[in-house]
């Protein structure tokens, strides 16, 4: 009975968290560049129950009853990394990569401190010096550094290999990496990531850049709810299920003292 109530709880957690996850996702459907999250559950490792202070099979050692599961918890997060849909928007400085690999930026934290951080989030613009920046206004790297165009030249143009031309003359080159392992990869914000000690770039493979597209969330609308229903379902099944062990434990307590 006891081994029930866990095995209830623990599904009650588990699901709850997998429900924010499900959320974060479903509030960023119209969110550039995000990235949906999932998680995996896994069993507790099994615990040998004993019968305390009952020593009739071995002296001073507990009498065994076998092993017991104590429900499940919640494995690992990780990112899905599918390519999302593109949307039109005509605009010169807006990006979309299609394939892998990920847009470099110079982050410029709070305290001043600056460091690469990479997103499939297109939407950039020009300073009035000509420095290609993210709305939020840091860096976008190319090839050699921070890319400097003109804000005088005529049509600037975006190949589909990153490269950059303004009057049919190449100024800049788009620096687009792709990693060996994309689990190396933490959440920095809702569409940025930071490579963590082990991350191993590479040059992205089959990699194009669309100009005057963005790339949107891979979370969908409608998977989304219905995910929500299924955990919210699967919640409300363990609570009650961990209202039946308890009211059965009352119950047996209640006659125990009869």
């Amino acid at each position: 009975m006891l081994r029930g109530l866990y095995t209830s709880y623990t599904g009650m957690l588990n699901e709850q968290y997998r429900m924010d996850i499900m959320s974060n996702s479903l509030a960023n459907v119209n969110t550039v560049g995000f990235k949906k999250e999932g998680s995996t559950s896994q069993a507790y490792a099994d615990v040998m129950a004993v019968k305390i202070k009952d020593w009739t099979e071995t002296p001073n050692t507990p009498k065994r009853l076998g092993n017991m599961s104590l429900g499940v918890k919640i494995g690992e997060t990780y990112t899905d990394f599918s390519q999302g849909s593109f949307r039109t928007t005509e605009n010169t400085y807006d990006l979309a990569i299609g394939g892998k690999g990920f847009f470099n930026i110079e982050f410029t934290n709070k305290a001043g401190e600056t460091s690469t951080k990479y997103t499939r989030d297109g939407g950039f613009t020009i300073t009035k010096d000509g420095y290609l920046v993210t709305k939020d206004g840091d860096y976008v790297l190319g090839e050699n550094g921070r890319i400097q165009l003109s804000t005088t030249a005529g049509a600037t143009v975006f190949d589909r290999a990153g490269n950059i031309y303004q009057d049919d003359r190449l100024v800049a080159s788009l620096k687009i990496t792709d990693f060996e392992d994309t689990n190396y990869l933490t959440h920095y914000g809702e569409t940025m990531w930071d490579a963590m000690e082990g991350a191993v770039e590479k040059e992205p493979e089959n990699t194009e850049i669309f100009q005057g597209f963005l790339e949107m969330s891979n979370a969908s609308v409608v998977k989304e709810m219905v995910n929500m229903i299924t955990i919210s379902r699967q919640y409300e099944s363990n609570q009650k299920m961990l209202t039946t062990f308890d009211e059965t434990l009352e119950k047996t307590m209640t006659l125990s003292k009869v």
